[in-house]
This record gives structure tokens, C-alpha cells and sequence, in this order.
């Protein structure tokens, strides 16, 4: 006789306790599996890889690949008429970054010239640019302007003009005979020899002041460097030619930038500003102290672009100086070329292309350094304290 019968030989099977098996719960309620939820996530992460697979095999195909076999041609000495991956090309190891970066020799010489002129190219197109579109943007954003559509039509031609085309009429603009020296004559100034003059401007500056003979190096600084260049080279800042390719880089990506910036004004809330103006700020301390911050996230981005672009400068200097004079206008992306298509050294070329990489993602990892507390969201309690504070 079992101890849950009555004797009859029947046996009842004990009560399950509520939810023991994860299936039920108070009230007899079924419980829902917890495989089946992740089963669901699991079929919904398959369908995406599935509709995403196109475009990862065009990436991987026409990206990473190309890069990874880039890497690979910056590991030989490959003059471009073999097949790379066949064991033709000599493997150099890294002796085409050593040679570009360490070895004394023309092709460190000629790669940190590059690098000095970029740097000077970078100080000063970056900020200009960046001002420049925040301005536009500002003014065709205000109420008080007619005709914001043509305004905002004409700012962006120029970035959607053909670069070579622009490149050949700034060339004719700025020669000896052009417009621009015709003009400066006409108002009694002499102009500059544009594409002639190797001199940097920081030396032409002092020069015409009488405090140095850019003819005549210090030799101080003519006699000490760094990385293959002396002192008065680093010091000398861009050549008048490079400034001309600045304000033609200038003058085209501004209209780019303004769309950007002018698209983030428009998402600044009315109220904040009228806040401020309400609370005893002028129209510069609201721009300053409420505009402003809400733009900075908007400014790292165009300070990025424009920070990217600046490095890969090429089409210019490729129409208007390919380098010149005394390569004052070369650039790193204009070195790559020449080095890969003009002197049949594809394994240095491929270096360099490298080496500019790991620069602009260093330059832009510092620049996310240095603005990374600005990104934040300002109180607007805070933000108007402070309005208030420097109005009173």
C-alpha cells in the first residue's frame, strides 16, 4: 500500500510546487522560455547579417583588400612590372619606412618636407575654413536676410565645382601677368611672384621689415635641425605659392561646411537664445555662451573633415605647382604619387600612403582628446548664470 493511495492501488502523484519547471507560475500560468527570446534575437541577428552581406563582401572586397594588399607592397622593393604575391619583388621588411622616417638620405629629406608644408597647409586652412563656414552659415541663417536660397546657392558652388577646373583658373589668376598682380598694380602695389618664390612667409615677412635676409639663412638655425631639415626650413612657414593653394582649398570647402553648420543652427532651439537675450545678454554674449556650445559637437566634425581632407591635399598641387618651387608646395599624397607613378618605387610609395594614415588618425585622436569635455551638454541653468554674470 503506498503512502499516497487509500488502499484501492491507486498512487497520486504529488503536488508540483509553483514553477518548478520554469513553466508555470502563480495561478497555473504558463511562463515564457527564456530560449525561446534568445532563439528570436538569434534568427533577427541572422536575417541582418543576411541583408547586410552584400554590401560587407563590396567592402571587403574593394577595401580591406586593396589595403591589405597595399600593406603588403609597402613590405617590398616592387617596381610595378611583376606580380607582387609571387615572390618577384624583393621583401625589404620595413626598409621603406626606415628610409622614409630614420635613414639620412633625399627620401627622408623630401618625405618631412612634405610634412613640414602639410603642417603649415593644416594651421592654417583648417581654422580659416572652419570660421569662414560658421560665418556664412551664421549670416544666411538670420532672419533679417533676403534671398537665404541664392545666398546659400551661390556660398556652395564652388564645392561642387570641379577641383581641376577651379585649380587651372586660380593658376591663371595668380601668374606674374594675371588678374590678381594686375589688380594689386592698379592700387599701386607690386604683386608677389606667385609660383616663383620659394621663400617662406614668415622669412619674406621679417625680410621686408629688415630683420632677416631670407637670401642669407642664420646659421644658427641653418646648421641645427630635426629629422633631416635644419631649423630655418621648419621655421620658414608656407611658401607664397602654398598660401595660394590655401585660399583656393579655402574658398572651396566652405560652402560644405556651411551646410553642415547651417543645418545645426537650425536645430538650435529659439528659446535659448531668446532666454539669454532675456536675461541681460547681448547678441555675441548669446552666440558666445549658448550658440556656441551647442555647435561644438557639429565643430569637431567639420574640424575633422576638414582636418582629413587637409592631409590628402593632391588635385591642387597636381594642377598648379606639382611641388614647386623647391618643393615648397610638395605634399605627402603628391609625394606618394611621384614616388609610386614617376619613379616606379611602389614599395615606398605604399609606405608613405602608411605613414600619412597613422598621422591623420594620430592628429585626429588628439583633437578628440582636446575637445572631448567640450562634447558634453551644457546645464542651461549654468549656461545662463553665466550669460548672466558676464552681462552684469
Amino acid at each position: 500500500m503506498s503512502q499516497y493511495g487509500s488502499g484501492s492501488g491507486s498512487v497520486a502523484a504529488p503536488p508540483a510546487p509553483a514553477g518548478g519547471d520554469g513553466s508555470t507560475g502563480a495561478g497555473g500560468r504558463r511562463r515564457p522560455r527564456r530560449g525561446s527570446a534568445s532563439g528570436i534575437k538569434g534568427r533577427q541577428g541572422l536575417w541582418g547579417w543576411l541583408f547586410v552581406s552584400p554590401m560587407v563582401l563590396v567592402l571587403g572586397l574593394f577595401l580591406l583588400l586593396p589595403i591589405g594588399m597595399a600593406l603588403w607592397v609597402s613590405l617590398l622593393n616592387w617596381d610595378g612590372q611583376s606580380n607582387p604575391f609571387t615572390g618577384a619583388a624583393d621583401f625589404v621588411g620595413t626598409d621603406n619606412y626606415s628610409n622614409v622616417l630614420a635613414t639620412d638620405g633625399l627620401d627622408r629629406t623630401l618625405f618631412m618636407t612634405s610634412v613640414r608644408n602639410n603642417l603649415y597647409f593644416v594651421l592654417l586652412a583648417v581654422p580659416l575654413q572652419t570660421i569662414l563656414a560658421l560665418a556664412l552659415a551664421v549670416a544666411v541663417n538670420s532672419r533679417r536676410v533676403k534671398g537665404k536660397s541664392l545666398f546659400r546657392t551661390i556660398f556652395y558652388f564652388p564645392s561642387v565645382t570641379s577641383s581641376i577646373a577651379i585649380s587651372t583658373v586660380f593658376l591663371f589668376l595668380f601668374q606674374g601677368s594675371g588678374a590678381v598682380n594686375a589688380l594689386l598694380k592698379w592700387v599701386g602695389i607690386t604683386g608677389p611672384k606667385w609660383f616663383t618664390d620659394a621663400n617662406g612667409l614668415v622669412w619674406t615677412i621679417l625680410g621686408g621689415l629688415g630683420i632677416v635676409d631670407p637670401d642669407k639663412p642664420t646659421a644658427a638655425l641653418a646648421s641645427n635641425g630635426f629629422l633631416g631639415l635644419s631649423w630655418w626650413d621648419w621655421l620658414s612657414g608656407p611658401s607664397i605659392a602654398m598660401c595660394t593653394v590655401i585660399m583656393l582649398i579655402v574658398w572651396t570647402s566652405s560652402g560644405t561646411y556651411m551646410l553642415i553648420f547651417l543645418a545645426a543652427l537650425q536645430d538650435v532651439p529659439a528659446e535659448l537664445e531668446e532666454a539669454a537675450l532675456l536675461d541681460g545678454a547681448n547678441r555675441w554674449q548669446s552666440f558666445r555662451n549658448v550658440t556656441i556650445p551647442a555647435l561644438r559637437p557639429v565643430i569637431f566634425l567639420v574640424v575633422t573633415l576638414g582636418l582629413i581632407g587637409s592631409w590628402q591635399i593632391f588635385d591642387a598641387v597636381y594642377v598648379m605647382s606639382q611641388g614647386a618651387p623647391g618643393n615648397t608646395t610638395l605634399t605627402p599624397a603628391f609625394l606618394s604619387y611621384t614616388a609610386g607613378f614617376g619613379d616606379s618605387e611602389y614599395g615606398r610609395a605604399a609606405a608613405i600612403a602608411f605613414i600619412l594614415l597613422a598621422i591623420i588618425m594620430v592628429m585626429t585622436l588628439i583633437q578628440r582628446v582636446l575637445l572631448r569635455d567640450r562634447d558634453k551638454p551644457v546645464r542651461a541653468g549654468r549656461r545662463f548664470g553665466a550669460v548672466r554674470r558676464r552681462a552684469s
